[in-house]
């Protein structure tokens, strides 16, 4: 079987080939699949219903992933109220009540309070899930709450004129957690912190980064300005540099042009034997000057008219012979 339709009020089974009239077939549900759509729909409906009874939203958009859920309501809701929504949701899993399916008469219809995206007519099917929701629905569920085994919300955004949730139920939301304290055992021994202290462990380590670039950066421009003083009053310049960043690059072309009295060109030796590059002159205008040496040098790059940057893929000896043509 490769697909189910419906079509005339019937189920549709689409096969690989024609069927023999009275030809005996054995079909069997992908059960693993179906319980995994059964909890993801179970956790929506537990989530939905308590959104619904709680704030009075309704979920106006639903679709169902491979990943995770996710649920639109047309109202506004913070992450501290999903919060409290997640742990009423839990709780009333754990309680694992029974799942009702009804299908009541038009007059007891009337008198019942139920969520539903539409008016409906004929026989209409109310799920209900005690204490939590009561909905019309025609999808596969659980048969008691505590199947579901637990649900987790894992981000809301602002959407249209209410917000969309991202949430994961049962096996879905064990193998995240699962993935997650995972994550956090590496983290926790690398900075060697507690599990439960990592988070402060990365704030320190990433205040700790900050003072260092700062120290680095201050070195950086003292390095840069002693550089660049050994080129004062000096022509143009052209100077090569073992591995650098870009920016690094950059930093020291332009110092070396604020005390040189030419164009300062930087280059530095990438792993792959290509150059990057920074030029500056004060006052002074590059474009055709990089034009040419881009298209003599196999050369990409650009910039302002007084400071250009970019990368060639030529030698060290086939830069200077450029520069000394």
């Amino acid at each position: 079987m490769t697909d189910v339709r419906e079509a005339g009020g019937e189920l549709v089974h689409l096969t690989a080939a024609p069927l023999e009239k009275g030809t005996s077939v054995h079909c069997s549900v992908d059960w693993e699949r179906r319980f995994d759509l059964m909890q993801q729909h179970s956790g929506e409906h537990m989530v939905s219903g308590l959104v619904h009874t709680r704030f009075g939203y309704d979920n106006v958009g639903f679709h169902m992933g491979s990943d995770f859920i996710t649920i639109d309501f047309n109202g506004i809701l913070r992450e501290e109220d999903l919060r409290e929504i997640e742990e009423e949701a839990n709780r009333r899993i754990w309680e694992n009540k029974e799942v009702r399916i009804t299908f009541p008469s038009a007059e007891e219809l009337e008198s019942l309070e139920y969520r539903s995206k539409k008016e409906l007519t004929g026989q209409v099917r109310i799920v209900t899930f005690p204490g939590t929701d009561v909905c019309a629905c025609c999808g596969t569920h659980v048969a008691r709450t505590g199947e579901i085994g637990l649900v987790k919300i894992l981000s809301v955004v602002k959407f249209h004129e209410g917000v969309r949730i991202e949430m994961i139920s049962g096996e879905r939301a064990f193998r995240y957690l699962s993935l997650l304290m995972e994550q956090n055992h590496r983290i926790s021994m690398a900075l060697s912190a507690k599990p439960t202290e990592t988070a402060s462990a990365v704030s320190r380590l990433l205040e700790e980064n900050v003072r260092l670039k700062g120290m680095c950066s201050k070195w950086e421009a003292e390095l840069f300005s002693a550089e660049a003083e050994k080129y004062a009053g000096r022509g143009s310049v052209l100077i090569f540099k073992g591995e650098m960043e870009a920016d690094e690059v950059r930093k020291l072309a332009d110092a070396v042009a604020e005390t040189c009295q030419g164009c300062c060109a930087v280059f530095s030796e990438n792993p792959d034997g290509s150059f990057k590059y920074a030029m500056g002159e004060r006052n002074g205008d590059l474009r055709q000057f990089t034009k040419e040496m881009n298209a003599a040098l196999d050369g990409r790059g650009g910039g302002k008219p007084f400071f250009v940057q970019g990368s060639v893929k030529a030698s060290k000896e086939q830069i200077r012979r450029f520069f000394e043509r």
